[in-house]
């Protein structure tokens, strides 16, 4: 900035420069924007010069040019230079405005050529404007007449086409009525059908005399013609007596073809008085009181309508059009008055209704039946009271085979047919219960004679099965099921396929519940009544048997046969239960779709699967009832005199002995059914391991070596159990996970109690924590069991026992997980040296 201190001469010849350059500057604004400096014209011409900028300010720009007092020596320098740039800035400055002189004067003669193109352009549109207008009325004046004559044309079409029409309609009705009178119906039959076409276009002029007279009289023609013809059909074929002077003839085909044309009445008597006036002798010769209307002579029926269609089609087989299907009408209406005359007289004779005579007639009519669906399309049905049958939904179970044959009847069910794949079902019958359906409400008889035929069954199978005895073991076939189980089964395909023929309703739901009763006593009488019965155990192993080693001579409480009893009765009742599944599905799939929840045999399954859980819990009790003299015996020794670490204790080879005679005769005999051997070998698992350990708690006091012996004992017992599903089996399987999971757990129980037991009671704070870290069980009960089994004294225990509710941690919200990993817990490290000793002893003979 300028300083106050500069000399005087040098200030004011700076004042004079300073004035000077605003000049400049001013100058340059007018120059660059006659409008002054703005943003916006900066923008459009960009400049590095500061006196261009909008900001510009004259004091910062002098200070810029002399900073400090010595750059006062070139302001002279400084000023020429402004000087010579405010002598260009006068020169661009006059260039402009010498320039702006001429502008306005162009800029008006500019407007005026402008004004003067545009009145000339004006001119010329008015002047096409007019010459379109003149065109177009040119156009208008040319197509008026093409119009008019378009339309003249169109009307004269029209006129013509009528009168033709017209013509023809009234030369038509005088021919149509002079052939009637002459009954001329093959020409009748064109004819008409023709001014019937032609009449059709006069309907919008139906309000002129002459073309309503002539509608009148057409119809009257047909009038006419409708009841002419009915009386030559009713003179050819009448309705009383049974000879036929008439018969068929030429007249009557063309009338035929005539009904056709005619209202649908005339065509629907025909048929009616013809088939009425054929079927009377139906009638007379099938009375009720004729011998031969009875059921046992029920062929004779559909033998007498076989010969009529056959001497139908000979005799008038050509006279009725074929689209009549006058064949199919007369066997429809046959049916139909068969199923009303068979209903009436067995509702006379109700009581003369015995099961072979209504399976024959049932038999026979469901034959003809047949053979008309084969013979006809049952297109006429739809005028008829019979419905087709809807088909059932599909089902992929093949409990049957193909039911149309009856060779699939008599099949039996084998265990193979659950996987074999089922056959196309064959379609519906649609005259299925034309005739038939009169036989529904007499049905109760065959389903008495089912009820007492399944009891006469159940009876011979109870006889037989003493008879017999049970069966034999069949190692080979994995099991014997019984032979009665088929039987029944085959017997209820056979009475379930035959009542299906004959009514899908009401009675078929009567024969399940027979089916219901039946599977229940079959479950009770033969099942459940043969299994054999437990009685009390006498006796038992002593002490000093187990010690001689004579448990060979030692029996289970069951025999070999009841074992395989028992299980051929679980394979049974497996097979029953799988087969009555099978059963229920093919029931819904016979029955009406609105009867199919009516239908449930869960009771019945329910039944057969408490027949296999006591089968297994009978298996289960056995072997289990075999082991408890050994526990027993077990429990009773002197655990506090075992003075060193032997073999295997005897009650542990008397438990494997048994198990090694009862597991490989089960299993072979329940090879076919492997998931209820499985259910057997966890349920006596489950059975076996908390009886066994609640016999060591009974084993006390037990001296250190006792414990060890004990501990060797019941690791030798947990791989028994563990190969318990495949011992004494040349093939070795694994056993299921489900069952390894329950020995693992148990046996571990029982090890880890023996462990606390082997580890010494002191200090008594150590022996808790070890008892609560290997045990992870809050019961004092048990707590207090396992000092009795180390035979403290009382006094000794009360403060054990105080200590260990006082070490008791707080329940965890996973209990059973922390149990779970304490029996899976490495051994401790304050676990003695006897014990790793007793651990390589167990390895050495492993």
């Amino acid at each position: 900035m300028v300083k106050s201190r500069s000399r005087g001469i040098w200030f004011d010849h700076f004042l004079n420069s300073s004035c000077f350059i605003l000049q400049v500057c001013e100058r340059k604004s007018l120059h660059l924007s006659p409008d002054g400096p703005t943003r916006e014209k900066s923008m459009v011409f960009p400049s590095q010069d500061p006196l261009d900028r909008a900001d510009f300010n004259a004091v910062e720009y002098i200070n810029t040019l002399f900073p400090t007092e010595q750059s006062l020596a070139n302001i002279d320098e400084v000023v020429n230079k402004i000087r010579l740039k405010i002598r260009r800035l006068d020169d661009n400055i006059r260039t402009v405005v010498r320039g702006q002189t001429n502008v306005g004067q162009d800029g008006r003669q500019a407007l005026e050529e402008a004004q003067k193109a545009i009145q000339q352009l004006f001119g010329k549109i008015k002047d096409i404007k007019d010459k379109a207008e003149k065109s177009e009325q040119m156009v208008k004046e040319i197509t008026r007449d093409i119009k008019q004559l378009d339309h003249a044309k169109r009307h004269l079409t029209t006129s013509i086409t009528t009168l033709n029409h017209l013509h023809m309609l009234a030369g038509g009705v005088d021919s149509l009525e002079a052939m009637t009178r002459r009954r001329q119906y093959g020409e009748v039959a064109n004819l008409l059908q023709g001014v019937v076409n032609v009449l059709e276009h006069f309907h919008k002029y139906m309000g002129i005399p002459q073309i309503r007279q002539l509608s009148e009289r057409v119809k009257a023609a047909q009038n006419e013609l409708g009841q002419q013809i009915l009386a030559d059909f009713e003179e050819a074929f009448p309705s009383q007596g049974t000879k036929r002077p008439g018969g068929p003839s030429n007249v009557l085909r063309d009338a035929c073809l005539v009904a056709n044309v005619l209202d649908p009445r005339i065509k629907q008597e025909i048929i009616k008085k013809f088939i009425k006036q054929h079927l009377s002798e139906y009638l007379v010769l099938f009375q009720e009181n004729q011998d031969v209307a009875w059921l046992d002579k029920i062929d004779r029926r559909y033998a007498w309508i076989k010969r009529q269609l056959m001497d139908y089609e000979e005799k008038y087989g050509r006279m009725f059009p074929q689209e009549w299907c006058m064949t199919e009408r007369i066997a429809v209406e046959f049916c139909h008055v068969t199923r009303t005359e068979l209903a009436k007289i067995m509702r006379t004779r109700a009581k003369e209704i015995e099961v072979k005579l209504l399976l024959f007639a049932i038999q026979r009519t469901t034959n003809f039946e047949g053979l008309m669906a084969k013979r006809f399309s049952g297109c006429t049905l739809a005028d008829g009271t019979v419905k087709k049958a809807e088909l059932p939904p599909p089902s992929t179970n093949p409990f049957l085979e193909d039911e149309t044959g009856t060779e699939s009847d008599e099949t039996v069910i084998e265990k193979g047919d659950i996987d074999r794949p089922k056959k196309p079902k064959a379609p519906d019958n649609p005259f299925h219960g034309i005739i038939s359906k009169c036989f529904e409400p007499h049905l109760y008889v065959y389903i008495e004679s089912q009820d007492k035929n399944l009891g006469e069954l159940i009876d011979r199978f109870v006889a037989d099965f003493k008879a017999q005895g049970p069966p034999k073991p069949n190692v080979d076939e994995g099991g014997a099921v019984l032979p009665s189980c088929a039987d029944l089964f085959v017997y209820y395909k056979k009475c379930m396929v035959q009542c299906s023929q004959l009514s899908t309703g009401e009675p078929m739901i009567a024969l399940t519940t027979i089916f219901q009763k039946y599977l229940r006593e079959y479950a009770w009488k033969i099942l459940s009544g043969n299994l054999p019965k437990t009685t009390s155990s006498s006796g038992g192993l002593t002490i000093t048997s187990l010690l001689k080693e004579k448990e060979g001579s030692e029996v289970a409480k069951f025999t070999v046969e009841e074992l395989c009893l028992i299980c051929s009765i679980l394979s049974t009742a497996e097979y029953c239960l799988a087969t009555t599944q099978q059963l229920e599905e093919k029931l819904k799939e016979k029955v009406d779709a609105s009867l199919m929840e009516r239908i449930n045999l869960t009771g019945e399954m329910d039944t057969f699967s408490i027949v296999i859980s006591n089968s297994i819990q009978l298996l289960v009790q056995d072997l289990d009832a075999a082991c408890d003299p050994a526990l027993t015996a077990m429990s009773k020794m002197q655990w506090q005199n075992v003075e060193h670490v032997g073999d295997q204790s005897p009650y542990v080879t008397s438990v494997i002995l048994h198990i090694k005679q009862n597991v490989p005769i089960i299993r072979d005999n329940l090879a076919s059914t492997r998931k209820y051997f499985t259910q057997f070998c966890i349920k006596f698992g489950n059975s076996f391991i908390p009886k066994f350990i609640n016999h060591l708690f009974k084993c006390k006091p037990i001296s250190m070596v006792g414990a060890e012996q004990l501990l060797l004992d019941t690791h030798s017992l947990k791989m028994v159990l563990l190969d318990l599903p495949s011992i004494g089996s040349q093939v070795v399987r694994k056993a299921p996970a489900s069952y390894t999971k329950i020995v693992v757990k148990g046996m571990t129980r029982a090890e880890m109690i023996l462990k606390v037991v082997m580890a010494p009671h002191e200090p008594t704070v150590v022996f808790v924590d070890n008892y609560i870290k290997l045990l992870a069980d809050c019961s004092t009960d048990t707590f207090q069991k396992i000092l009795d089994m180390k035979g403290l004294k009382r006094s000794e225990q009360s403060s054990m026992l105080e200590l260990f509710r006082q070490r008791l941690p707080a329940p965890p919200s996973g209990v059973e997980n922390t149990s779970s990993m304490s029996l899976t817990a490495p051994t401790p490290e304050q676990e003695s040296s006897r014990i790793r000793k007793l651990e390589k002893l167990i390895k050495k003979r492993l």
